[in-house]
């Protein structure tokens, strides 16, 4: 993650929960006292979020000494520490939630992730994710997919084209589309094609285009699509597409498996921070 976005999201973050102080902690102790945080798994799963600690709280207080335990793509197991904080109470415990609501969430789509590449068990297929990302934790979310051992898709609408079933529509043929992307983009910049019939395939064939999306598509209708495909386009599945569905379409021979649910519909990894000393 770049380190300069992080520090500034989690400044935003912050300023969101804070707002012009911490009430409970201000009328509770000095601004000297001192103390220690544990920040403790309480489920199994993959971890993902050392640089939100670690730069949380540098930008919350850079006094806050912070020691980690883990490292991202960890596996973990309730009664694991992930760090050990030690400061200023009321830094420690403005940051705490903040911090806290990062790790679950990143930490839950990296467990998912991987449980998604354990049950495609493919080392020619990979699991990647979508735009389908919370507003403002796109780099975040899309770092703890790389964790889990997933590959990330496209940033976002400025560095790939990825031409839907609208664009077609509107242009009146996969041909056409794709002619109207040429005339404006230079060589570097990829073109996918979302197709949903063998005809949609082989127009985006004869249009030679980079990648062919199978979208929403059963996985015997791929293995009949990629008859038809050259070797160097690229191929991926998408669409709905499940944990429960990733055996099937294992098989297909399909490079990529796109999910949404990798990020919109994950569970947090539960965690808690506990005062010890």
């Amino acid at each position: 993650m770049n380190p300069i976005q992080l520090r500034q999201q989690l400044q935003s973050f912050f300023l969101e929960d804070l707002g012009d102080g911490d009430r409970t902690s201000e009328a509770m102790f000095h601004r000297g006292d001192k103390g220690t945080v544990h920040f403790i798994v309480k489920d199994s799963g993959i971890f993902f979020g050392a640089d939100v600690l670690r730069i949380g709280y540098e930008t919350l207080d850079p006094s806050i000494e912070v020691e980690l335990m883990l490292q991202d793509g960890d596996r973990v197991r309730p009664g694991d520490t992930i760090a050990i904080a030690r400061g200023s109470l009321h830094s420690l415990l403005a940051g705490e939630r903040v911090i806290l609501n990062l790790l679950q969430h990143a930490s839950g789509i990296a467990t998912k992730t991987n449980q998604a590449v354990q049950l495609l068990n493919n080392d020619h297929t990979r699991i990647c994710d979508t735009r389908k990302t919370t507003p403002g934790l796109r780099m975040i979310e899309r770092a703890a997919v790389r964790a889990g051992g997933g590959y990330n898709h496209r940033n976002g609408l400025y560095d790939g084209v990825m031409i839907k079933d609208n664009h077609i529509a509107l242009a009146g043929s996969i041909r056409n589309a794709v002619v109207r992307v040429r005339e404006h983009i230079g060589h570097m910049i990829k073109i996918e094609v979302e197709t949903e019939s063998m005809e949609q395939v082989q127009e985006a064939v004869q249009a030679e285009v980079d990648v062919i999306m199978f979208d929403n598509q059963t996985p015997d209708m791929i293995i009949e699509g990629l008859k038809h495909i050259p070797s160097h386009i690229i191929t991926e599945a998408s669409g709905g597409i499940q944990l429960v569905d990733l055996a099937a379409y294992s098989a297909t021979g399909v490079d990529y498996i796109s999910i949404g649910a990798l990020t919109h519909s994950v569970n947090a990894l539960d965690m808690s921070v506990d005062v010890l000393d």
